[in-house]
């Protein structure tokens, strides 16, 4: 028989406590703890296997495909990459240089932007005319061709050194585009804020631009994180693209490699050094996504 505990039925409308009830809701977590590790041991033993499928499967058939010697020699020359990689890691420098100086004044400028186009002031109607503008125009024209517009154009204007270095103008294309995607993933965050969240802080006295700061920003930043992640993992690539407007950089110094030993097998190596970089970057990113998904939602169905 259940036991209570004494004098605790004693009051009305009290619920006695049982032992044996707190034992089995113990007993019902442990098991589903238990179901929940054999799936994902079931998960990850099949999805290895079925990886190891496939790779094998590339692995003995692409060799034996006719054009697999020519590829093979153009694509996979162990002394031409021997010979070339090391050039290719100091000018993937440049590369890591440009984005350091980029990301800051994106993030920021995006932020201006998103801030521009949330306010809701009627006299400030012209910074949110701005800002729509301005995302519509950079986010439908191409990277590549912002880069030549303004990679070539802004120099012609006759200015001297340093105002007419391809790294400069290059750079502020780069800022440019991307700053209208960050943009919209900050206005994205701060949108997803419930207006309940603004009205208590105006109960509370804060003024419109207090509560943008103090409340609204805040928590958008936080659940635009691993968006934001994702367009430094692109940004990290399109740098390569300042390139095409004359700096010395990895993809550049490949072409250089390539015309050089008439071998393609330098593009293969710059391809090697991106995802060395931006393979971490991406796991990051989806470490981030699984964090975010179990503080806001339940355990996941297999």
């Amino acid at each position: 028989m259940n036991e209570t505990v004494p004098g605790s039925s004693d009051r009305p409308g009290t619920v006695a406590f049982r032992p044996d009830t707190a034992a089995s809701t113990t007993s019902s977590r442990d098991v589903r703890r238990r179901f929940e590790l054999r799936q994902k041991r079931r998960s990850t033993l099949i999805a290895l296997t079925s990886t190891l499928v496939v790779v094998g499967l590339i692995v003995a058939l692409v060799p034996r495909t006719p054009g697999w010697y020519k590829v093979k020699r153009s694509f996979f020359d162990g002394e031409v990459f021997a010979e070339t990689f090391p050039r290719l890691l100091d000018a993937f420098v440049k590369d890591v240089q440009i984005f350091l100086w980029c990301a800051p004044c994106i993030l920021v400028w995006g932020m201006v932007l998103a801030v521009c186009r949330s306010v809701r002031t009627p006299a400030l109607f012209p910074l949110r005319l701005f800002a729509a503008a301005y995302t519509d125009v950079f986010r439908g024209v191409p990277v590549i061709l912002t880069i030549l517009l303004i990679g070539f154009g802004v120099p012609g204007l006759g200015m001297e050194r340093p105002w007419n270095s391809p790294y400069l103008w290059g750079s502020v294309a780069l800022v440019l585009t991307y700053s209208s995607y960050v943009a919209e993933v900050f206005r994205a965050g701060i949108e997803s804020v419930h207006e309940s969240q603004r009205a208590g802080a105006r109960s509370l006295g804060l003024s419109s631009g207090q509560t943008l700061r103090f409340v609204v920003i805040p928590q958008a930043v936080r659940r635009v994180v691993p968006p934001l992640m994702n367009d430094l993992v692109s940004l990290q690539k399109d740098v390569a693209l300042v390139s095409l407007i004359g700096p010395i950089e990895i993809l550049r110094q490949a072409g250089i490699d390539k015309s050089k030993f008439a071998n393609f097998t330098p593009y293969l190596g710059a391809a090697l050094i991106f995802l060395a970089l931006t393979i971490p970057e991406t796991r990051f990113v989806d470490h981030l996504m699984a964090r975010e998904r179990r503080r806001t939602s339940g355990t996941a169905i297999r």
